[in-house]
């Protein structure tokens, strides 16, 4: 009776010690998708090592590819079409910012695995038509309005996402496209060509309701507001500005090169 109890007890630490080894492969048959389902936060929202990946953070990406996809050649064109110094300076602007920026959106495309359009939509390519068919007499009127129209439409859409996401590398876009576009908005400006009434009206719609103070009454001065200044021994050093007014500071380190990034990767 010993002997058998004992060959029991041996049979028992034979089948726990084999149960124990076979358990994770058990176990991780049935489990073996977990970590990626696990990525998934909710239907359009991808964890990622720099944060969350929703499907607006994706769209900006796409946007900031689109975007140079015409806005280069359009400012190729003008450098071709135009006599108009300024317009050929906002032409430049638009190259050097959207070679720029487009190096920044494939390098995060990459890391995010997140897939570029090759082409630009059929909107941007109809404002591409649409510079090509003008006459030399209107050419840089309906350039520097097309595009300065574009540039006012995904500003504040740039805030919005930058605001929302808690993705760091699309942050990170959100703000080198900020200052590209307040840098191109700047420029085209400065042709003196922009219909701001135009852009205005397109922006407001028929159905805006405008907030604020009321307007001006004539002959009643409004009181002198109270500055907003620091109080007690505080010294600021920053400038509120990084350059001169009407100048925008788009100096960055170098974009990366989009052929050497790895997904998941810095």
């Amino acid at each position: 009776m010993p002997r058998m109890n004992g060959s029991i007890l041996v049979g028992l630490a034979i089948a726990g010690t084999i149960g124990a080894l076979a358990y994770p492969v058990v176990y991780s048959y049935p489990h073996r998708d977990d970590a990626a389902k696990a990525a998934v936060v909710t239907g359009e929202t991808w964890n990622t090592q720099w944060g969350p990946l929703t499907a607006l953070d994706r769209s900006l990406i796409v946007r900031v590819r689109l975007a140079g996809l015409w806005e280069l050649p359009a400012g190729q064109q003008a450098m071709q079409r135009s006599t108009n110094p300024a317009v050929k300076e906002a032409a430049n602007h638009l190259i050097v910012g959207h070679n720029d920026l487009d190096k920044r959106a494939r390098t995060i495309s990459a890391q995010l695995n997140v897939p570029l359009p090759s082409q630009p939509n059929a909107q941007q390519q109809g404002f591409l038509d649409q510079m090509t068919a003008a006459s030399a007499a209107d050419y840089d009127k309906v350039w520097a309005n097309l595009l300065r129209t574009a540039h006012g439409k995904i500003f504040p859409d740039i805030a919005t996402v930058r605001n929302n996401t808690r993705n760091s590398l699309v942050r990170q876009l959100c703000s080198d496209t900020n200052q590209t576009v307040l840098d191109h908005i700047t420029i085209l400006e400065k042709t003196g060509l922009i219909d701001f009434e135009t852009i205005a009206e397109g922006a407001a719609g028929p159905s805006a309701s405008p907030t604020g103070p009321p307007p001006p009454v004539p002959g009643v001065v409004p009181p002198n507001a109270p500055a907003v200044e620091p109080t007690g021994n505080v010294v600021g050093t920053s400038k509120p500005s990084p350059g001169a007014p009407g100048v925008v500071n788009t100096n960055r380190p170098e974009a990366k090169d989009p052929n050497t990034v790895v997904q998941g990767q810095q």
